[in-house]
């Protein structure tokens, strides 16, 4: 069926004010400081891309509502292009992706650099501190950002729901747990893929019980409010926005947030290692890795002890010291975890996408040289298993 066709049968709409108003309006409603904006607002500078993608006009046009006014976007990566001529791969994770915004921000003297995937539905972040130099802040760290943000001023401003949930996926950061347990908030573990953050919303809208409070995954996706199912980086962006004008009256930027944070609750650091095996012989290896730590689980992961193991799988939680196995009460997926003493952590799975096996893992130490040298530790001790088991 070609363009002709799907217009005379209805089936092909552009998508124009009677949608985009009402989005627009349903962001603007999540907004908690307007005050900050309007008092440093005007005063922000703010580089933007959307790598070619959709959210040039959206995220724009949100922002001039609010009240910023210095937003800077990258030219030659403003209008749409599916080549994607200035990126090998247009992915807001990839250093490569804010080449050209970190140079515009550098020229400028900017305080955040945004960048946002083709879709628009994850935000890449990197902010300036006091001396100048700009951060790189990860999934984890702008999810946790934005989490502490949004549940601390909600709290102050409205107070919280007693049923209050913040929601993350498996191999999330666990400094999400630290946040929900410091407002009494319910901390909800879901599978990976942010489309179990949606089911968690509906379920409690259709049980009358639970209430939304944030929602975040570690590949840069977060939602704020419970106007989508899914990730938002829309949203996300006047969020992130939102909060440095917030801690700019407070003589704060939003890496002094951050520190403030991990000073509050750790210097929690999450990492990822992928090993690639291609072809069928690396596809049956992959499945060769999981079977033998699914048969053999370990009880130590370098220095760290195994105090409980969970198998997505065989839907098994086991205390390791008493032997008490309890449900998951997740969905089947061929999913390992393993929970280990300080906080630690490492959840293996195959990748859904690509011939990967990936090694989630996380540390939290007692300051940011701590625990990058932790991180690194597990980090080798895990692909130690992975040769052991190959």
């Amino acid at each position: 069926m070609d363009k002709q066709e799907a217009i005379a049968d209805g089936l092909y709409k552009t998508i124009g004010s009677d949608i985009d108003d009402p989005y627009i309006e349903e962001l603007k409603k999540q907004v908690l400081h307007w005050d900050s904006i309007e008092a440093v607002g005007k005063d922000l500078k703010i580089v933007y891309t959307p790598l070619h993608g959709t959210g040039n006009i959206p995220a724009r046009r949100v922002l001039k509502e609010l009240g910023f006014t210095q937003v800077y976007v990258v030219p030659e990566q403003e209008k749409p292009d599916g080549a994607f001529p200035t990126v090998s791969y247009p992915n807001p994770e990839a250093e490569e992706a804010f080449e050209l915004g970190l140079a515009l921000a550098k020229k400028i003297d900017a305080d955040i650099v945004l960048a946002t995937d083709p879709d628009a539905d994850r935000l890449g972040v990197r902010v300036k501190d006091k001396d100048g130099v700009y951060h790189d802040l990860t999934g984890n760290m702008s999810g946790c950002l934005l989490a502490e943000y949004e549940i601390s001023q909600r709290a102050a401003l409205k107070g919280l729901p007693a049923d209050g949930a913040l929601i993350k996926t498996i191999v999330t950061s666990n400094m999400a747990a630290a946040i929900a347990k410091n407002y009494n908030a319910r901390l909800i573990e879901v599978l990976t893929g942010f489309k179990f953050i949606g089911q968690q919303i509906l379920k409690f809208e259709r049980e009358g019980k639970g209430s939304y409070l944030f929602g975040f995954e570690e590949s840069y996706g977060c939602l704020i409010g419970t106007y989508a199912r899914d990730k938002d980086a829309i949203v996300a962006t006047m969020a992130l926005c939102e909060a440095a004008a917030y801690y700019r009256t407070k003589n704060m930027t939003l890496w002094d947030a951050m520190i403030a944070m991990y000073e509050k609750y750790g210097y929690y650091l999450d990492s990822v290692e992928s090993i690639t095996m291609k072809g069928i012989e690396g596809l049956a290896k992959i499945q060769e890795i999981m079977t033998n730590l699914r048969d053999n689980p370990p009880s130590a992961i370098g220095k760290y002890t195994v105090q409980r193991t969970r198998d997505y799988k065989l839907d098994q939680i086991r205390d390791l010291k008493s032997g008490a196995v309890t449900p998951t009460g997740l969905p089947s997926s061929n999913v390992l975890y393993y929970e280990l003493n300080n906080d630690a952590w490492v959840c293996v799975r195959p990748s859904g996408t690509e011939p990967k096996v990936k090694f989630y893992l996380g540390v939290k130490g007692s300051s940011m040289e701590d625990a990058k040298k932790e991180a690194k530790e597990l980090g080798q001790a895990v692909l130690a298993i992975v040769k052991s088991n190959g």
